[in-house]
């Protein structure tokens, strides 16, 4: 029976093309059969590692705490100098020219990313602007949610830094950034479940030759990753206990 893959559902749409070439370049590197199960959504992904199906998962940081803690997966490699943060964004008319300005009841626009809204959150602490101030608009994607602070529908927008950076100027003179956070240690990772985990050594052997292999080279451009390094179980405890502190109880 192969082995099953999933990868985070947060991933850009482009880049599906991308993980289904790495997976089979993977599978001739440690000569083991992987099936890649894409998920459509965070819910899926959570029922999928409840009902233990996977073995090695492109994992957002929220989900290594489960991981981890609960599933006892191991940490194998993370993406090299990649980070996640988040931008909370306005319409471009907004007269808030920074959080501090917004008012006390505030309708946001957000995906489903857990780590990107975690943050989004703790940032509007600082602005003395707590859940109990918050109405949430939940759409499908970061376009999605520009359209709805653009329309006025919501009042501020949570995205990934790194969506916003790729949004077209068209857009980007719509709306204006409020914050971006600079936290530094949340990152997505690779990690192997405890039946997969006799090819850990295998896996990041691979892993950490890819910049060495021009077929390797162009998966990794595919995916816009620079590089893998490796990734231990300390580092993982350390982003996880971050997000403890994070996340507001």
């Amino acid at each position: 029976m192969p082995y099953t893959m999933t990868i985070s559902p947060d991933f850009k749409p482009d880049l599906i093309s991308g993980w289904y070439i790495f997976n089979t370049w993977l599978q001739k590197q440690i000569d083991e059969s992987i099936h890649i199960a894409m998920v459509n959504d965070f819910k899926e992904l959570a029922n999928a590692i409840d009902k233990d199906s996977i073995d090695l998962i492109y994992a957002n940081p929220c989900d290594i705490t489960k991981l981890v803690r609960e599933k006892s997966f191991t940490p194998i490699a993370k993406p090299l100098g990649a980070h996640d943060e988040t931008v909370i964004i306005s319409s471009g008319d907004n007269p808030a020219s920074d959080i501090e300005s917004l008012p006390g009841s505030i309708k946001i626009a957000m995906t489903d990313v857990p780590n990107v809204n975690t943050v989004g959150v703790i940032l509007l602490e600082s602005a003395d602007i707590t859940p109990a101030d918050i109405e949430t608009i939940t759409c499908s994607n970061y376009i999605t949610v520009a359209k709805k602070v653009i329309s006025g529908e919501a009042d501020i927008g949570f995205l990934l830094a790194d969506a916003y950076d790729e949004f077209s100027s068209l857009v980007k003179k719509q709306i204006k950034p409020l914050m971006t956070s600079k936290i530094d240690v949340l990152h997505h990772a690779l990690l192997v479940a405890p039946g997969f985990s006799e090819k850990q050594q295998a896996l990041q052997k691979a892993l950490l030759s890819m910049k060495d292999d021009p077929a390797g080279q162009d998966i990794l451009k595919n995916l816009e990753i620079e590089n893998w390094e490796l990734m231990n179980n300390d580092e993982a405890e350390f982003l996880i206990d971050m997000l403890d502190t994070l996340t507001p109880n």
